[in-house]
């Protein structure tokens, strides 16, 4: 209920979006989910995103990587199909799903991949691979920064074949629309 009235507020005072939203120290279960429904109904309210703290499942540990699923994101999806999200991180990989023939193209309708640390965790051909996956238009630039400067992502993404149009739609563009600024 605090938090849900601290959403409230924030939009009430011209915040675009929600996040970033985590569950670090638990997972992304039915307890998590159902503690996040008065946010995400007032997120629907106002009609804006919500960008969800997500990460590859497997791989080496770092800090701020959570323990979680891609059935977990999943559940998180199915629960709140109306309410438009950004999954953090390209959503651990679950972009990769949108390419299942039945439900999971239906599930992606409102969803959206930040780059958020690809610097440390992926090949820079993760750009172009889910581009041709989900789609330019679904992919948002997210730094981490400080950790990472927007510049390195900018060298990363220029070597993966981006041509200009797709550029400013990551860097920016993208980011307007769903936020509607």
């Amino acid at each position: 209920p605090e938090s849900t009235s601290e959403v409230q507020r924030c939009l009430r005072a011209g915040a675009k979006g929600v996040g970033e939203l985590a569950c670090y120290k638990s997972r992304m279960d039915n307890q998590a989910l159902d503690a996040l429904t008065g946010i995400m109904k007032c997120a629907l309210e106002f009609d804006v995103p919500v960008l969800i703290h997500t990460n590859e499942p497997i791989g080496h540990a770092y800090p701020g990587k959570a323990a979680m699923s891609l059935e977990e994101i999943d559940a998180l999806l199915r629960r709140f199909p109306e309410n438009r999200i950004i999954l953090a991180h390209w959503g651990g990989g679950i972009f990769f799903y949108a390419l299942l023939k039945k439900e999971m193209q239906e599930r992606f309708r409102n969803v959206w991949f930040d780059t958020a640390a690809s610097p440390f965790l992926y090949d820079s051909r993760v750009y172009a691979i889910a581009a041709s996956i989900i789609g330019v238009d679904r992919i948002l630039f997210g730094s981490d920064f400080p950790l990472i400067r927007p510049e390195r992502y900018r060298r990363e993404i220029l070597t993966s074949e981006f041509g200009p149009q797709q550029m400013d739609a990551v860097m920016g563009d993208n980011a307007r629309r769903l936020l509607r600024i």
